[in-house]
């Protein structure tokens, strides 16, 4: 039995994800805080005839990933997808916003996706082939003024994803990053992105599932770097040749003029 373990996968990407991977053979593992929404989205799993088990958990407890791996090495079947998807942002100057809650952010986006990775890597080089799916940001690619410490985290795991990679080269274990721009999820609202902010996002967003459809395709592919959307992939190119100062005046003009 093929195995997928997805963090966040109550909503959003997370969910998309895990429905993905069912439509594609795999049994999964859901975790998030929501009890009532990861059984929401087990139905809809086992709706596909895939088997789905939950673990309801505060994956920013320092804790969670020692005890979220205890509980995938006792399930049955055979680990083989990792989906570090849970993370969140906060929107506002980094000088303002509560210390505390950046650090909680930084705790899930960062700290939990590595401690998780290194205590199920042994399980995942058990199977001929697995993989591994770091969810980023387009914000990776770049500093976004408001968004300072969100951008920095992913930019963190991005740089984890490739080095990881590269270390495992020569074994089965694949290592793949996907990088979403705007996508209608409850992002800007766990954030505290306002309204106007908010609709001008919604202008350009890709849905949950068109992100999941093509990010699952190009994980199974063994791409290294996956950018859904061609405007996303274009504005990631540019910030390798458009000079810093630029990228970061444009990306606060976006986002600094809705602050109040």
């Amino acid at each position: 039995m093929k195995t997928a373990l997805i963090t966040g996968a109550s909503r959003g990407i997370g969910r998309a994800l895990a429905l993905e991977l069912a439509r594609r053979g795999y049994d999964v593992l859901l975790t998030a805080r929501s009890v009532d929404q990861l059984e929401a989205v087990a139905a809809e799993v086992r709706a596909l005839g895939r088997t789905a088990r939950v673990l309801p958990l505060d994956l920013a407890a320092p804790l969670a990933a020692g005890e979220l791996a205890a509980w995938v090495l006792a399930q049955p079947g055979e680990l083989t997808v990792l989906v570090n998807n849970a993370g969140y942002g906060l929107w506002g100057r980094f000088e303002e916003l509560p210390l505390a809650q950046q650090q909680n952010m930084l705790q899930l986006n960062m700290h939990l996706p590595v401690a998780l990775t290194h205590a199920l890597l042994p399980a995942l080089h058990r199977p001929r082939v697995a993989y591994v799916l770091n969810v980023a940001s387009t914000a990776a690619y770049q500093a976004v003024p408001t968004l300072t410490l969100y951008a920095a985290s992913k930019a963190f795991l991005l740089s984890f994803s490739r080095g990881l990679r590269y270390e495992l080269r020569d074994t089965g274990v694949s290592v793949s990053c996907l990088s979403p721009g705007a996508t209608t999820t409850g992002f800007a609202d766990r954030a505290g992105m306002n309204a106007d902010l908010q609709a001008t996002a919604n202008k350009v967003s890709m849905t949950p599932e068109q992100v999941a459809r093509l990010g699952v395709t190009a994980l199974l592919a063994g791409e290294a770097e996956i950018i859904p959307g061609a405007l996303n992939k274009v504005s990631a190119a540019l910030t390798s040749v458009v000079p810093k100062s630029l990228t970061e005046r444009i990306a606060a003009g976006i986002y600094e003029k809705y602050l109040q």
